[in-house]
């Protein structure tokens, strides 16, 4: 590592999932496809500074889901995102290998009912990098609760997140921005010092 900055910084990559991305996806996010090749070279610059892969993964049964999502996990269904399912799968490219941290969450918020801001801390992380899908749900809400437990800087790959329009996923951008999130391109952030 160049920078011992960057053994305080955690790339959280959500929802970047068989279910999310793939046009016959259960929880298909339009945008989804066209960010999978800069999610994945964030993910390789990121091993060079450490990396945290955030996975939501739900009971094949949906006990665990939103109430407004139970009605997708009816008998004999599988339903989004079902723990073994190719759905849970992370899309083709990216990998969790050795050194790289699985989380499971089951609700927007990588935060919510979730042990990450513990470990976070505990190793020390006090700024994160956030790519995956989808800006105004997952994302939104992850970086919210980032801003609120505290983690300075929280940085969004803007070529790295998507929505399912381009307009969805900017307006988003634009309210992270509000709140003192930094949006840069995959290109500004692999050239930035920490």
């Amino acid at each position: 590592m160049a920078n011992s900055e960057w053994n305080h910084t955690a790339l959280l990559v959500i929802d970047m999932q068989n279910d999310f991305i793939l046009d016959d996806g259960l929880m298909r996010v339009d945008g989804g496809k066209a960010i999978v090749p800069n999610v994945i070279k964030t993910v390789e610059m990121a091993r060079r500074r450490g990396i945290f892969v955030v996975v939501r993964e739900h009971d094949p049964q949906g006990r665990d889901v939103e109430l407004f999502r139970r009605h997708l996990y009816s008998p004999g269904k599988v339903g989004p995102t079902s723990k073994g399912s190719p759905g849970a799968e992370l899309v083709d490219g990216l990998v969790i290998k050795e050194g790289d941290y699985k989380l499971v969450k089951t609700r927007f918020s990588a935060f919510f009912a979730t042990h990450l801001h513990s470990f976070l801390q505990s190793e020390g992380i006090h700024s994160l990098v956030i790519t995956g899908v989808q800006t105004p749900n997952c994302i939104r809400q992850t970086v919210f609760d980032a801003v609120a437990l505290n983690y300075q800087p929280v940085t969004i790959i803007v070529d790295a997140t998507a929505a399912d329009t381009p307009d969805i996923h900017l307006a988003n951008i634009f309210d992270m921005r509000n709140i003192g999130v930094a949006t840069p391109t995959l290109q500004e952030w692999c050239e930035a010092d920490a």
